[in-house]
């Protein structure tokens, strides 16, 4: 159950970086992220700041989400919650691969790794749910 509720973490905590920094600083996001130094969000132009801040809150709704799994370990929620993941993170992986064209070699490996963990990773703790409480009890 640990390691579960330590992978939605990592989950969570990666919406909450991204959603919060596209929220609060959508300009800065659009230049500089998704991680510090990267650009890759602004080689996808023009800006667009209603884009970059609904990007933000809905990557914060999914880390409350997220969250609430990890906190009561339901298995319907906790599976919820990754079917949720894996519906943003598939298609983003799918967009991305068929738009690298542009970008510097390092750039597209870069793109290419974080985007196939954020696949691989909750489809890896969906067996651990098995160990999930689905009596609305949480499981410690």
């Amino acid at each position: 159950m640990t390691l579960l509720r330590t992978g939605l973490g990592v989950l969570a905590a990666a919406q909450a970086f991204v959603g919060g920094w596209a929220l609060a600083a959508p300009r800065s996001f659009f230049d500089n992220g998704p991680f510090p130094g990267t650009h890759w969000v602004a080689m996808f132009p023009p800006y667009n700041e209603h884009l970059m801040r609904d990007f933000g809150a809905l990557s914060l709704s999914l880390c409350a989400v997220l969250v609430f799994a990890a906190v009561t370990a339901q298995r319907t929620v906790v599976r919820a919650a990754l079917v949720a993941y894996v519906a943003f993170a598939v298609p983003h992986l799918a967009f991305h691969l068929n738009h690298l064209d542009h970008m510097p070699v390092a750039d597209r490996i870069g793109n290419v790794v974080a985007l196939v963990v954020a696949v691989l990773l909750p489809l890896a703790l969906w067996p651990l749910t098995r160990s999930a409480a689905d009596d609305g009890i949480a499981v410690v």
